[in-house]
């Protein structure tokens, strides 16, 4: 059988890009049992609710779902659990410096499978305040409303 190369998205927190500034990202691995990795081949998750926390020097992602698999025995697994991160020891001692400075905090933007292997994109973010968001949406909007007069112009040229 060959091996799987290449990114497969699983599941992506876009809610996470709207509430938060993103200030820089990280990518994880994690520790998983065989149902939820047998789940997620059959992409069902969401990190909509998901976190991020350090505790005792271990990086831990925390009420993303993972839905039980559906052809999983008694050895299933719970569907919310908290699943351990895999990073580099200097990678989690600055997020946790940086988590206590104050005012950030570590979200999780979009699971995948990278090479065959489940990973997790996590952000260092800031949340936006309410005026911020207001400022992001009506940027796309102007920029989606100039792309469509260019491209009508172009058309109308033709």
């Amino acid at each position: 059988m060959p091996k799987e190369t290449g990114e497969k998205l699983i599941a992506s927190n876009k809610k996470a890009r709207h509430e938060y500034l993103i200030i820089d990202t990280y990518e994880a691995g994690m520790v998983l049992t065989g149902s939820e990795v047998k789940s997620l081949r059959m992409g069902r998750a969401s990190l909509v609710d998901g976190y991020v926390f350090i505790e005792r020097g271990e990086a831990w992602l925390d009420a993303a779902y993972i839905p039980e698999y559906l052809n999983g025995s008694w050895t299933n697994h719970a569907p919310r659990r908290k699943r351990k991160l895999l990073l580099h020891r200097h990678e989690i001692d600055k997020l946790y410096q940086k988590t206590r400075e104050g005012g950030l905090t570590i979200v999780p933007l979009r699971l995948y499978f990278l090479d065959g292997r489940a990973k997790v994109e996590i952000a260092l973010a800031k949340g936006k305040k309410e005026y911020d968001k207001r400022q992001t949406l009506r940027e796309r909007q102007d920029r989606r409303e100039a792309e469509r007069a260019i491209s009508a112009r172009k058309h109308l040229g033709e």
